[in-house]
């Protein structure tokens, strides 16, 4: 339930609308706004008798929210988030982000080619795995916290804040260590655990949407984390696994539109991982920011032939470059500056 306060409600008024909350074994949840404040009613199983609460002086509406996700809803939370990381700002009204970097970080060499190579087509943030999930035990699992430490170099080295996913709880520490952005990948999306501790910490996630995943599935599962008390939430929708084999998965690109109706988190695509083919990651980013991603995340190898993950799906150098060129051109044309 979210109850609504007069737009001159005090403060006394707010106060006690939340212990009446408390005392009917809920959790109040405050949420200030430019014009009025709300409060969010968390912890029910069910319907919500909102009787002793529709009275109260301040008061100005009961609404009962039936939704699995609520603090990250359009109706506990009208305004968009703008996620920063640094100097990037993620969300509604700012310029769309390009993250680019390996899929895997293989080397020195490698990763700092990488990185000069997102740098100079202007990319936003530096990407690169260190903990590799793969769907084979004998495919390359990455260079765990030797990797982590290539990142950070590269990414000190060229000036761009660097993300990298996170596996397990116990990776925590040394992500946490190097990285600016945690990211959570499709295959630990309902690993409930871990989306917890990273809801603990005061460090920007970037969520990625699971192969199977409903709306509501990948939505309640961005709840668990701001429900800890980290609202520095980005979505990624990474593509969906379908009948479709021509492609690695099927690119959902209605759910940007749709999750920007029904949640205030910002949402970027990424069309490496949902083509699998790199022929198709240009115009797949490209539509990606006509349907209105605040940002795409692509992946960048100096060597594509001869990397050890997700080749066929990497763009070189002079791709990135050229990609980042249409992509300046689409976002002047959309209203903002890349």
């Amino acid at each position: 339930m979210l109850i609504v306060m007069e737009h001159n409600a005090s403060a006394e008024q707010v106060r006690r609308v939340q212990e009446t909350i408390e005392t009917m074994g809920l959790q109040a949840a405050p949420i200030p706004g430019s014009e009025r404040t709300a409060i969010g009613v968390l912890g029910n199983q069910g319907y919500v008798d909102d009787t002793a609460i529709r009275n109260l002086p301040g008061v100005r509406e009961c609404i009962h929210v039936s939704k699995p996700y609520k603090l990250v809803s359009r109706d506990f939370h009208p305004g968009a988030t703008i996620v920063e990381i640094g100097d990037v700002r993620i969300g509604d009204g700012m310029a769309p982000v390009v993250i680019a970097g390996p899929c895997s970080i293989e080397s020195v060499d490698q990763m700092m080619a990488a990185a000069r190579m997102a740098k100079k087509a202007g990319a936003s943030m530096l990407r690169g795995g260190a903990f590799k999930p793969r769907t084979g035990p004998h495919s390359f699992q990455g260079l765990g916290e030797k990797g982590l430490k290539m990142l950070r170099q590269a990414g000190d080295q060229v000036g761009l804040p660097v993300i990298t996913e996170v596996m397990r709880i116990e990776q925590l520490d040394a992500v946490c260590q190097y990285a600016d952005v945690l990211q959570i990948g499709a295959r630990n999306m309902q690993n409930f655990d871990l989306l917890k501790e990273v809801g603990r910490l005061d460090r920007p996630v970037l969520l990625k949407r699971g192969m199977s995943a409903t709306v509501e599935e990948f939505l309640a599962a961005a709840e668990y984390i701001v429900a800890e008390g980290n609202e520095r939430v980005v979505l990624c929708e990474r593509g969906i696994r379908t009948f479709e084999r021509a492609t690695r998965n099927t690119l959902d690109l209605s759910v940007v539109p749709l999750i920007r109706e029904m949640s205030h988190l910002p949402i970027i695509v990424d069309p490496s991982h949902a083509t699998g083919l790199r022929s198709l990651v240009p115009v797949m980013s490209k539509a990606a920011l006509v349907a209105g991603a605040h940002g795409v995340m692509v992946e960048v190898h100096p060597d594509p032939a001869r990397a050890l993950c997700d080749g066929a799906q990497s763009l070189d150098g002079p791709a990135f470059e050229s990609l980042m060129s249409e992509l300046r051109g689409l976002a002047a044309y959309l209203g903002h500056d890349l």
